[in-house]
């Protein structure tokens, strides 16, 4: 199903007072020692002040009481801008939710949605957050949407290809796929979710990547992250989002383009 065409709408102002494009950031929680923290924290600031980031997003079952998520309240006041998270655990009510962001050519649309809830697809509790995400995404006028969530979509098998779906997530994907989800971000799919390949050197190289995983919906394809440590800052613009790989040293080592109606380079 194609997007519906957006035609900017200007009241009591002009779209030039919009900033040209939208920079936002995704890390990943979760268990981490204090000094990892520390040093993600402290780069996160840094880049969300020099691009002038709109929010972050965490990703992380625990919602808002992610270690990562408390500390970067009180540790990092400076940084003013929004946090949202996802969450994934059973009996945490309503987790789903929509923030929209408007830039000169457009908005931008954050879906989060709970994982959690197809974990187990034969009790059906997932079945009112499918609808929840039809009835947004159908309403939808936004020239960019990025749903984001806990759980991989792919299977995480040694002999399995990349692309596999995990079959809990086939409903969920299929809903992306007909109503033009750009792109996905979550938690990285296992410890061997890498590719050997060359990067930029980083002395913070290590034996898996700690980041959030990007997923090109229209391919169903996560992006090969390096073996470092890290988060994602995005940019998005009139023609294409484009993702930076940012080491804890703050080096930008990868980088992913996505652009719309599947013409995804990389």
């Amino acid at each position: 199903m194609m997007k519906k065409s957006w035609k900017p709408m200007i009241r009591n102002g002009n779209v030039n007072d919009l900033p040209m494009d939208i920079y936002f950031i995704s890390v990943t929680g979760g268990i981490r020692t204090l000094e990892e923290q520390t040093l993600l924290l402290k780069q996160v600031e840094k880049v969300a002040k020099k691009f002038n980031a709109r929010f972050v997003i965490n990703i992380s079952e625990l919602g808002e009481d992610d270690p990562l998520m408390q500390n970067a309240t009180w540790r990092f006041p400076s940084v003013k801008i929004p946090w949202y998270s996802t969450r994934a655990l059973e009996g945490q009510g309503v987790n789903h939710y929509l923030k929209q962001f408007k830039f000169a050519h457009g908005s931008l649309d954050i879906i989060v949605v709970d994982t959690g809830l197809y974990e187990v697809a034969s009790n059906g509790a997932g079945d009112s957050q499918s609808q929840w995400l039809i009835d947004t995404l159908e309403n939808s006028e936004s020239k960019w949407c990025i749903a984001v969530g806990f759980h991989p979509l792919v299977v995480c098998e040694e002999d399995a290809p990349q692309t596999k779906l995990k079959h809990k997530f086939q409903s969920l994907h299929g809903l992306f796929l007909k109503y033009g989800v750009d792109a996905y971000i979550s938690a990285p799919v296992c410890a061997d979710n890498v590719e050997e390949r060359h990067i930029a050197k980083s002395k913070t190289s290590i034996g898996r990547y700690k980041g959030p995983l990007l997923t090109k919906v229209n391919q169903n394809l996560p992006c090969s992250m390096g073996r470092v440590d890290g988060f994602l800052l995005h940019k998005a613009s009139a023609l294409e989002i484009v993702s930076y790989l940012v080491t804890l040293e703050g080096d930008v080592v990868q980088k992913f383009f996505l652009h719309q109606r599947g013409k995804d380079v990389m």
